[in-house]
Parts: C-alpha cells; sequence; structure tokens
C-alpha cells in the first residue's frame, strides 16, 4: 500500500477530532463577518468548498481566493487562510500584507513553519499531516474543521455523520466503468464545485489523467461534447435534472452518490486517483513535477 494510500484511509477518524477540535477552537469567523478564504491548489479548492458553506449556512458574505489572486483593494472582516505546509510563499506574502490591516487565521499542519508567527491565530491540525506529496487528508480535515465551525447547515450532514458515509467510501470497490475509463468530468454545484475542482486535479497530480472540472450547470453548456463511451461524469451531491439522461445520450458514464455526504464522495475519487497511478506503474506518493510545498526564490 502506498503512503498516499494509507492516509486517505485515516480522514473519518481524523474528521471526527476536527468537529471535536472546532467546538473549543476560538478564532473562527464570527457569524456576520465578511470573510476572505485563501490557499494554493487544493486548499483553495477547499477554501471554494468553505466560502459556499458559510453563506448556505447564513453566517455572511465569503470569498475565496487563490493567495496570488488576493484582491488588495477589497475590505474583510476577517482572512482564513488554508496551508498544510506553513512554507508556502504566496500565502505567507499575503499574510505579511494583511498584518495589522485585518485579523487572519491560518491552518495548518505543521506548528514549525513560519505561518505561526505570520497569522494572528493559527488553528494546528497537525494530526492529520502528511507524508505524501499529494494532499489528501490534511485538506479535507481542514473543510471538515471549518465545516464543523458553522453549526447546522441546511441540506448538509454534521461532519460526523460524514464521517460514517467516509468510512463506506474507503471500503467499497470502485466501479470497473469507472476505473477502465479513459475521461474523467467532475462537475458540483454550490460548495460541492471546490470539491469538482479538487478531485480532478487529484486525478491529474497522481495518475497525470485526464481529467475536467466544471459547475454542475454549464455541463451542458460544452463540456459534455467530449463525454461519450469510456468516459465518465462524475457529480458530487444533488444530480440536477435531466443530466443523467443527457450523459445517457452520448453514451457515457454517469456517476452520482446522492445519498452519500460529497466530502466523503471525494474519498472515492482520491482512491481511484491511486488505483490509476499505480496501474501505470507511477508513484502517487511522489507525483512526477511536484514538491510537497511551492516556495518561491527571491
Amino acid at each position: 500500500m502506498s503512503r498516499t494510500a494509507a492516509e486517505i484511509a485515516t480522514q473519518p477518524a481524523c474528521w471526527r477530532r476536527a468537529a471535536e477540535a472546532a467546538a473549543l477552537f476560538e478564532g473562527l469567523p464570527e457569524p456576520g463577518e465578511r470573510v476572505a478564504v485563501t490557499g494554493c491548489g487544493t486548499s483553495w479548492f477547499m477554501a471554494i468548498a468553505y466560502a459556499a458553506l458559510r453563506e448556505a449556512a447564513g453566517h455572511g458574505e465569503t470569498d475565496a481566493f487563490a493567495s496570488s489572486e488576493f484582491p488588495s483593494g477589497r475590505s474583510y472582516d476577517r482572512v482564513v487562510a488554508i496551508t498544510r505546509s506553513g512554507t508556502t510563499t504566496e500565502v505567507l506574502e499575503l499574510l505579511s500584507a494583511l498584518r495589522g490591516k485585518v485579523p487572519t487565521l491560518a491552518l495548518t499542519a505543521d506548528p514549525k513553519t513560519p505561518v505561526m508567527d505570520a497569522a494572528d491565530a493559527v488553528a494546528v491540525l497537525d494530526w492529520a499531516d502528511e507524508e505524501s506529496v499529494v494532499q489528501t487528508r490534511f485538506a479535507t480535515t481542514a473543510l471538515a474543521f471549518l465545516r464543523a465551525g458553522l453549526g447546522d447547515i441546511p441540506g448538509v450532514k454534521p461532519v460526523a455523520e460524514a464521517a460514517v458515509d467516509a468510512e463506506l467510501a474507503i471500503t467499497e470497490p470502485l466501479p470497473e466503468a469507472v476505473v477502465g475509463a479513459e475521461q474523467w468530468t467532475f462537475l458540483g454545484r454550490g460548495w460541492t464545485y471546490g470539491l469538482a475542482l479538487e478531485a480532478a486535479l487529484k486525478m491529474r497530480e497522481a495518475a497525470g489523467a485526464w481529467t475536467e472540472s466544471y459547475p454542475a450547470m454549464e455541463y451542458r453548456h460544452g463540456p459534455i461534447s467530449i463525454t461519450g463511451p469510456g468516459r465518465v461524469a462524475w457529480v458530487f451531491g444533488t444530480l440536477p435534472e435531466g443530466l443523467s439522461v443527457d450523459v445517457a445520450r452520448v453514451g457515457g458514464t454517469l456517476v452520482a452518490r446522492q445519498e452519500a455526504d460529497p466530502l466523503a464522495d471525494l474519498i472515492r475519487a482520491q482512491r481511484l486517483a491511486v488505483t490509476l497511478a499505480e496501474s501505470k506503474g507511477y508513484d502517487p506518493d511522489h507525483p512526477r513535477n511536484l514538491t510537497r510545498s511551492v516556495i518561491l526564490s527571491s
């Protein structure tokens, strides 16, 4: 078993611990605050998901940006940064620029990194740190932590129930049609769009696969043109009306697990990425051209 696969399997326990930690943590955004969430790569996609969840929970306007694209002219009550390594250049530069102007919160896996001094408050999720270059459990644990801090969200399961779904997602066999496909398109609506982005990235990182991701309702505005036999349309969360008929019409394979929590469904996509990587002889722990953290030289 690869290290990535082993880390994927620990996510239910990590989420439960995240929910417990969120209940005790002081420094999460308060209801009514105008908040921006930021990160790079996978962390940015988790930021997109959390921003949509926070607004769905009625806690206030919430935006998400890649750290390199943060709009310096906008005013926020709090900025939340997600950085597994605590060393990512763009995140640290942004936090430095915001110091003294707006309260900042960072989520990290490593308490011995510069982010500890760069942010006003830090949530250390070190039990979810990873040895693998590819992010899996830290990203989902960070989102579970932030999600748990929102309390009840209409139409979204509590984190404890998501962890139960995650246990099944870890063990159930992946469909042969999905494993044997040549192309995968991931779709989501609201907060699950961030998960779709992350699923596609995971497949590209670990397996070098041809994957794309879109808001689910945009799929019929062009992306459906690449769907056909041997190609998958994978929907996180609620399946838009009529989409299954359209995928079937063009001969594609539809994946839609509406009964499962979408974050748990992301685990299945992570497992698929590892399975495909191993089938190609790739090392999912150390993907080509990637490092654990992007640190830019001055």
